[in-house]
């Protein structure tokens, strides 16, 4: 029997894999991991599992999914699958357990965390912290009794986990999310990962001098309750896109926000974020453009094509800007 996790490369998909490889003691070459960068989410296509095998699914939506857990399903493998963006029907199959929660206060290590009956928590803090659900992260972690200053390492950590799986491609990241994985295994606690781990000093490094950056960039494109900006094409760019998607969101609690990053071949990636009390989310606007999903406050679309641009521009402002 083969072992397989695929994971979103993010703060998330990182958190929950840790909280479920540590509560069943899963040890490096128990199991393949299978990840990528945070918009490679179809990775159930990637598996190539057979009758007994088990496959747990990560913070990957269900719906950019469906065909690669069908074909698994069919084949005789068990799936475990926890994730909380839009996942349309859920299969009624034997060999699936699934764990899914689209409400907005929620993010796939919360339902891990459920799931484990809180055995590894502060992971999940973490995950809360880097998925900017800062005040449910906070409450979390004043029922573990966390002070101030443990609070902050988790909140910083969280959020330097999710800036690292930003980019085009694995290159462009510090850290394949697969290795940082291996780096994370060995750490109980969140706060001990944080004080020992190399890899993480680097990851702060990287992440003070790209946002250093970003938020020098201004608005593009601006109107009542809705600001897009274009990023430059440039590696600290890509990587900059999601922390700084959500420190605009914060900063400016009432406008949704619209991030365009340049793709290679061509077009652009794009991060949505809208405020608590749109009257449409994210992920539904951003479905209404090819290769686009999310959840209910943030969202995106993995490639925008350059003759979908003036659309996407008009159709953002008429739809969150204080006219509609």
């Amino acid at each position: 029997m083969t072992r397989y996790f695929a994971f979103n490369g993010d703060a998330d998909g990182l958190c929950a894999l840790q909280q479920l490889r540590l509560a069943h003691r899963v040890q490096p070459g128990d199991a393949t991991l299978v990840t990528g960068v945070k918009r490679d989410i179809r990775l159930l296509e990637r598996i190539d599992a057979r009758a007994g095998d088990t496959v747990t699914a990560l913070d990957i939506s269900l719906e950019q999914n469906r065909d690669g857990l069908l074909r698994l399903l069919h084949a005789g493998v068990r799936v475990d699958y926890f994730d909380h963006h839009h996942a349309g029907d859920v299969p009624s199959h034997a060999g699936l357990r699934a764990h899914i929660d689209e409400a907005a206060q929620v993010c796939t290590s919360i339902l891990v965390d459920r799931h484990l009956g809180g055995r590894h928590r502060r992971w999940a803090v973490t995950a809360a912290f880097g998925d900017n659900l800062g005040d449910v992260a906070r409450a979390m972690a004043a029922q573990l009794g966390l002070d101030p200053c443990q609070t902050a390492v988790l909140e910083r950590l969280g959020t330097c986990l999710n800036y690292n799986a930003y980019g085009e491609c694995v290159a462009d990241l510090h850290c394949n999310p697969a290795e940082l994985a291996q780096h994370m295994l060995p750490f109980a606690d969140p706060l001990d990962f944080a004080a020992q781990c190399a890899t993480y000093a680097l990851l702060c490094e990287g992440y003070e001098d790209d946002m250093a950056q970003a938020r020098r960039l201004s608005p593009v494109h601006e109107v009542p309750g809705a600001a897009l900006l274009v990023l430059p094409d440039a590696p600290w760019a890509r990587r900059a896109i999601g922390v700084l998607a959500n420190e605009l969101v914060r900063g400016r609690p009432g406008d949704a926000i619209g991030l365009l990053s340049p793709r290679s071949g061509g077009g652009f990636a794009v991060s949505v974020r809208v405020p608590a009390h749109s009257a449409t989310g994210a992920a539904d606007f951003c479905r209404a453009f090819d290769t686009g999903g999310g959840r209910r406050l943030a969202g995106g679309i993995n490639h925008l094509p350059d003759a979908d641009v003036e659309r996407f521009t008009r159709s953002f402002a008429d739809c969150f800007g204080q006219s509609c």
